[in-house]
């Protein structure tokens, strides 16, 4: 049935394959402390997350249990990059190229992609440890906004969100009393940030005043169900907001109003962890399925009008 009031119902698209992880970079088999805690023993051969494009078209993303890192160029064909020791979560390309990862065991790293080395950027808050970090995002200026979620839950609402500014080394911590955040994304103004609440099932809507305190903070959408929530965050060119269910294997795309006007069905597992437009015009949208290790691409139409917000926008 399709309802017109107050809003039509969304619109339905089924994403395909880009490319996945092929046998040889697998960990088949291989144990690993990741899946130890996080999915009871159960083996995990990889679990993708934190996908991001640089200038040449290149799809960057992570795989948490085992320290790596990857890129698929515009074929679809899987190079990997850096193995460390670590626990890489996010990962976003600064304007001036440079490659940052927010890692769950190490704090915020810095990668080399030509030789594959990884550096410590940001291991802490004046000694203070981080939670274990998970998502990250670059304002115009070059800030770094980034979530601290390590176990926190209804159960401990304790999870943080930082901004840094890598030139100066300013860090504030923006909020302090968030249950597991996750993704997140700033407005087109960059006068919000919303906020994926992954543990409340949830995506919040943090207003910034002018001396960069977070005032009003209130829900923006409430979810329900799934054996998680909300993950990767993105933005459309007109200022809407896309969520990845992960646990629902659905990414919706939402309106600047947070009314739903699509919806992304994965052909593979529940795993929709992330996602990042690219393609002509930045109208595909490029998602992590960590259940089945694989890149999924869902294509927007012109007469949709859905196309991802600009990648490094701002001047250098």
């Amino acid at each position: 049935m399709t309802h017109t009031y107050p809003f039509p119902d969304p619109v339905i698209i089924d994403a395909e394959v880009f490319t996945e992880l092929p046998a040889a970079l697998r960990r088949t088999g291989q144990p690993s402390y990741w899946a130890e805690k996080n999915r009871r023993g159960a083996p995990a051969d990889s679990f993708l997350e934190g996908p991001s494009f640089d200038v040449q078209g290149n799809l960057y993303f992570v795989d948490i249990p085992f320290g790596r890192v990857f890129r698929a160029d515009p074929a679809g064909d899987i190079t990997q990059v850096a193995e460390y020791d670590g626990q890489p979560n996010g990962l976003k390309i600064h304007r001036d190229g440079r490659i940052f990862l927010a890692d769950y065991q190490n704090g915020i790293m810095l990668l080399d992609p030509d030789t594959g080395s990884m550096t410590k950027a940001l291991g802490d808050a004046d000694t203070e440890s981080f939670k274990g970090c998970n998502d990250l995002h670059f304002g115009r200026d070059g800030a770094l906004y980034f979530t601290d979620q390590g176990q926190t839950g209804l159960q401990d609402p304790s999870g943080r969100i930082w901004k840094w500014v890598p030139e100066t080394g300013a860090l504030s911590c923006l909020i302090d009393k968030v249950p597991s955040p996750n993704g997140l994304v700033l407005d087109l103004a960059e006068h919000v940030l919303f906020l994926a609440v992954t543990r409340a099932n949830a995506v919040w809507r943090l207003p910034m005043s002018p001396s960069g305190r977070v005032n009003k903070a209130g829900l923006f959408i409430q979810f329900s169900g799934g054996r998680a929530g909300p993950d990767g965050l993105a933005l459309t060119s007109d200022g809407g907001v896309v969520v990845c269910q992960t646990g629902m294997g659905l990414v919706w795309v939402h309106d600047a109003l947070g009314r739903p006007i699509a919806v992304v069905r994965s052909p593979r597992g529940l795993g929709t962890t992330n996602c990042a437009f690219g393609g002509p015009e930045g109208r595909t949208l490029f998602i992590t399925e960590s259940d089945s290790g694989s890149i999924l691409k869902a294509e927007f139409s012109k007469e949709l009008g859905i196309a991802g917000a600009p990648m490094f926008s701002g001047a250098l």
